[in-house]
């Protein structure tokens, strides 16, 4: 059995954005805020960060005062994908260098592959930095999926620690889960799929909506985790409408719009996002209120 990176909730951490760069103040308190309520572990530079529209300066500023930050509180994983195998590596490496805990690696984008492509993608960079690789399966954003067949000859891999799965194929979960059982770790990668997916063997999620209602996802997860599925579905049912407005446009332009509503400077978006409309901001507000989120 792998030892898993983490278990229950796992932020998808916003990178936030100001005018001269990174807002390093802010992105502390925003990671003072997950610890305090309960998350396990932060994805920095992920989807949910902007990696895409980073440097590579900002990148490594970014992962460094994240893992200074944590100071050993949260498990920081890193995102390092890209459709360029060896700037996954490079990036890799750099993580591992300043004391992340470990990597979360997409399916390349755009320059699709074939599965044994997969393979060797993956592989190249876990038979080179040793720190715990978790597997991005996220097909709607990258045009590619990873199979069950593929995930077993990946779980053999000792740096291979799991998957986040945002696939939404609960048939492709339950087929991966029983070929790769406990050499492979399994995590949500859609709020929205979490309590499903737990029944089905994860154990937790890598969230988005963690970073306006940490308490709430780490709770679900918890219970999960011992077994009260009915506690969990009953609260999963009160935030069942945010989980899914929070995707009402392109991850995370609404969940940036949901913090300052709250309160919180997520900072600002860079483009090509924008901020959502008018007319899906008033949605995502009135969700916000049926949630019990006052502001």
């Amino acid at each position: 059995m792998k030892t898993p990176l983490f278990k229950g909730c796992c932020t998808a951490i916003v990178t936030p954005f100001s005018e001269r760069g990174i807002d390093y103040g802010q992105l502390e308190n925003n990671l003072n805020y997950q610890y305090e309520n309960g998350v396990s572990a932060v994805v920095v530079a992920g989807t949910t960060g902007e990696m895409a529209t980073l440097s590579g300066e900002e990148y490594r500023e970014l992962l460094r005062k994240s893992v200074q930050c944590c100071h050993g509180r949260l498990t920081v994983i890193a995102g390092i994908g890209s459709n360029n195998t060896m700037t996954a590596l490079k990036n890799a490496e750099f993580a591992a260098s300043i004391g992340a805990d470990g990597v979360l690696m997409v399916t390349p984008f755009y320059n699709k592959t074939s599965q044994a492509g997969l393979i060797e993608h993956f592989r190249t960079v876990a038979d080179r930095v040793e720190l715990p690789m978790i597997l991005y399966n996220v097909p709607s954003r990258t045009g590619i999926g990873i199979q069950p067949e593929t995930y077993e000859a990946l779980s053999e891999h000792p740096n291979i620690n799991g998957i986040k799965e945002a696939s939404g194929d609960f048939s492709l979960i339950a087929q991966t889960h029983s070929r790769c059982g406990s050499k492979l770790n399994l995590w949500s990668g859609n709020d929205d799929n979490t309590v499903a997916m737990m029944a089905l063997g994860a154990i937790g999620v890598i969230s988005v909506a963690s970073n306006i209602v940490p308490g709430a996802v780490s709770k679900l997860c918890s219970l999960a985790l011992s077994g009260d599925y009915p506690a969990a579905a009953e609260l999963y049912a009160r935030y069942a409408a945010l989980f899914s407005a929070l995707f009402i446009e392109t991850n995370p332009m609404p969940v940036k719009a949901a913090m300052k509503l709250l309160g919180t400077d997520s900072g600002l978006l860079r483009l090509p996002l924008v901020p959502i409309s008018k007319e899906h901001l008033e949605v995502l507000r009135d969700t916000m209120h049926k949630a019990g989120l006052t502001f």
